[in-house]
C-alpha cells in the first residue's frame, strides 16, 4: 500500500502536573474526558489529521509529564517541535507562576533556530471548576504575561466541557504551520518514539 505524503507538525504540551494537559489533548483528538486522573509517565503522543487551506497535515501532539523528575527527558521529545503549548490551571497560582520556567526549559532543550520568534500558545485551563468562583489567575493577568513575552496567543479552556478547545488547537496548528519550512515532510508508517517521533529529513541537520 502506498503511503500518502503529508505535512507533519509536532506540538509539545508543557505545564505542571495536574493542569489538564492530557485531558485537553484527549478532548481535542478523541472528544473524550475522564474524571479519573492518571499521571503521564514520561511522554506520550496522539495524532490528528487536519485540513487547512486545502492542505492535509498531521498534528502530532506530545503530552509530557509535568513532574520535575521527568524534565530530564527533554531533548529527544522537544527536538523538532513546531509549536509549544504552555498550560496552567486558572485555579492554581503556582501553575501560572511556573509558565516562565516551562518556557525557558523548552527553549533550552529544543534549541529552536529563532527562539525570539518561536511560536508558543498559552492555555488557561479548568475555567469550569466551581463555576469560575475558585479561579485565582485572572484573564487580565494571564494576557499581560503573554503580552510581555511577545504577544503569545492566549485561550481560556475547559477540557471537561470542551470549551474553546477546538479554537485553541486551531490556533496552535496555524502557528505550527507558520513555523514549518515549506518543504514537504514524508511521514513514515512507523514513528520512532526514541527520536522524538519526528522522521529524519534527507536534507539539512536538526542538531
Amino acid at each position: 500500500m502506498a503511503s500518502r505524503r503529508r505535512m507533519l507538525l509536532k506540538v509539545i504540551i508543557l505545564g505542571d502536573s495536574g493542569v489538564g494537559k492530557t485531558s485537553l489533548m484527549n478532548q481535542y483528538v478523541n472528544r473524550k474526558f475522564s474524571n479519573q486522573y492518571k499521571a503521564t509517565i514520561g511522554a506520550d503522543f496522539l495524532t490528528k489529521e487536519v485540513q487547512f487551506e486545502d492542505r492535509l497535515f498531521t498534528l502530532q501532539i506530545w503530552d509530557t509529564a509535568g513532574q520535575e523528575r521527568f524534565q530530564s527527558l527533554g531533548v529527544a521529545f522537544y527536538r523538532g517541535a513546531d509549536c509549544c503549548v504552555l498550560v496552567h490551571d486558572v485555579n492554581v497560582m503556582k501553575s501560572f507562576d511556573n509558565l516562565n520556567n516551562w518556557r525557558e526549559e523548552f527553549l533550552i532543550q529544543a534549541s529552536p533556530s529563532d527562539p525570539e520568534n518561536f511560536p508558543f500558545v498559552v492555555l488557561g485551563n479548568k475555567v469550569d471548576v466551581d463555576g469560575g468562583n475558585s479561579r485565582v489567575v485572572s484573564e487580565k493577568k494571564a494576557k499581560a504575561w503573554c503580552a510581555s513575552k511577545g504577544n503569545i496567543p492566549y485561550f481560556e479552556t475547559s477540557a471537561k466541557e470542551g470549551f474553546n478547545v477546538d479554537a485553541a488547537f486551531e490556533c496552535i496548528a496555524k502557528n505550527a504551520l507558520k513555523n514549518e519550512p515549506e518543504e514537504e515532510i514524508y511521514v513514515p508508517e512507523t514513528i520512532d518514539v526514541a527520536s522524538g517521533g519526528r522522521p529524519q529529513r534527507s536534507t539539512g541537520c536538526e542538531c
